[in-house]
């Protein structure tokens, strides 16, 4: 008797003209832009970029977009995905279309900034306000304060384009400055506020950069944040940076608006022998893990009265942390008795020194924001102009906070994909295949029973659906 060896089931394949659809699932996403009235906002914010009368308007153009990005596109093109099924996407622009609109955003790039700029502030202040008793907004305090990371990344360009340059690393390409919301550990992976285009030669530590992107950061809070004559609430907001952000014109900066920081800060070498009593650890905290469970391993301790600070904002404390050097790293000058020592600088109105040190470790949540944003469409760069890819860049932050939002809005605590990353989403949930039908003269949608996420689906589906009752009408 023969037996198969097939790994898998042969079956003969035939084409057919069943209305299936393969990114089912993501008719999650755009039904939760309709939801917010996606379409009449683009049209009230960026209606001048296309001709009046024109079949695809922006709402229509920005969307697919988004939902194509979040999906798993990566350029205009791939809209073909979406375009396949006008059932449930509806008739999608052509790429002559989308190139013709970002040929429009060339020619006027600071007008449409400002209005993708006030369109997504607005889409924020909806979807947090949809949130309820979850919105950052309730949550912000001197002592709990909204934290924004700020922090630059490198995208490799292959080919020549306006304003490309070598960067830091040897690569050829840009490198951006991103502005990102933090939930915190467990509410989700937080949101993009700003992502600015720079040649790749930037500097990581300009403190001109650094204020440009914070102020266009805080342009996109809701007005929670802001008092009657429209000035920023600072005491709510803690600024999060590398020591790419400690330079003084920045921090002083803060100071004068009011906004606590938190930021890394490189010792100088002059004051390396004013931390050689590490061994002795009776001045020291126990370290907190993000949890806040105390470890038996690392240190906290306020150094402010033992290295004084010079030109800084009042205020200012500095905290040093030591744990011993992890197997394999390569020791410096900085090393003491076998610990590495790291510093921070903060002006937080809280004084516990083991707390700040944790919330300031938490910054490296805002790498897997980056990671994230570049899989959403910034690392990919279409076109040659300069204006062209920063309004693609924009489009690529709608994108990633799409998923943060239905994520924010429609998940409750605890749930587990609150942590999921954005491939997890697409290949878990987006791309779950459906199948048009009509019955009684009513058009619906057909999911698998057996999908993998059918409950999430579930879940999003009717929590978006309740969001109808407390949103403006989609136009």
């Amino acid at each position: 008797m023969q037996k198969s060896t097939r790994v898998f089931p042969s079956l003969p394949v035939t084409f057919t003209g069943q209305s299936l659809i393969s990114h089912a699932g993501a008719s999650v996403l755009t039904g939760f832009m309709d939801t917010l009235g996606f379409g009449r906002l683009c049209d009230e914010r960026l209606g001048q970029f296309v001709p009046s009368g024109a079949r695809h308007r922006s709402g229509r153009i920005l969307g697919s977009l988004a939902a194509m990005l979040a999906a798993g596109g990566e350029h205009a093109s791939d809209l073909d995905i979406l375009r396949s099924s006008p059932g449930v996407f509806g008739q999608l622009p052509s790429n002559a279309t989308v190139s013709r609109f970002f040929e429009r955003t060339v020619a006027n790039p600071e007008l449409f900034s400002y209005g993708f700029e006030t369109l997504t502030r607005e889409l924020r202040s909806r979807v947090w306000d949809a949130a309820g008793d979850r919105n950052p907004a309730l949550s912000a305090t001197a002592a709990d304060p909204l934290i924004i990371d700020i922090d630059a990344t490198l995208v490799t360009s292959h080919s020549d384009k306006e304003n490309v340059a070598g960067t830091y690393k040897g690569g050829y390409g840009f490198a951006p400055f991103i502005a990102s919301c933090d939930y915190g550990t467990g509410h989700g992976s937080g949101e993009i506020l700003a992502a600015i285009l720079r040649p790749g030669n930037a500097g990581a530590n300009s403190a001109e950069d650094h204020i440009r992107v914070f102020h266009t950061a805080i342009a996109q809070l809701p007005a929670g944040f802001f008092n009657d004559t429209g000035t920023l609430a600072g005491e709510k907001v803690l600024v999060r940076t590398d020591s790419a952000g400690a330079s003084r014109k920045f921090l002083w900066h803060l100071h004068s608006l009011g906004v606590q920081f938190s930021t890394s800060y490189t010792l100088p070498l002059g004051k390396a022998h004013m931390i050689d009593w590490i061994t002795n650890k009776e001045y020291w905290q126990p370290a907190l893990d993000q949890h806040g469970t105390e470890r038996t391993d690392a240190w906290v301790i306020n150094a402010t009265d033992v290295i004084a600070l010079t030109d800084y904002p009042p205020g200012t404390k500095l905290f040093l942390r030591a744990e011993p050097l992890h197997p394999g790293a390569q020791p410096t000058l900085l090393d003491t008795d076998g610990h590495r020592i790291t510093a921070l600088l903060t002006n937080s109105a809280r004084w516990h020194g083991p707390f700040l040190d944790a919330r300031h470790r938490a910054r490296g949540r805002c790498e897997n924001r980056i990671k994230t944003l570049k899989n959403t469409g910034l690392g990919k760069l279409p076109f040659f102009d300069f204006a062209a890819n920063q309004a693609w860049a924009n489009i690529a932050a709608l994108a990633f906070n799409l998923v943060s939002w239905l994520q924010l809005t429609a998940l409750p605590d605890g749930h587990h994909a609150k942590a999921w990353d954005i491939k997890r989403w697409r290949y878990r949930l987006f791309a779950t295949a459906g199948k048009i039908i009509t019955r009684a003269r009513r058009t619906e949608l057909l999911l698998p029973e057996s999908a993998p996420e059918k409950d999430l689906l579930r879940l999003l589906l009717a929590t978006t659906g309740r969001f109808k009752q407390i949103l403006p009408a989609p136009g």
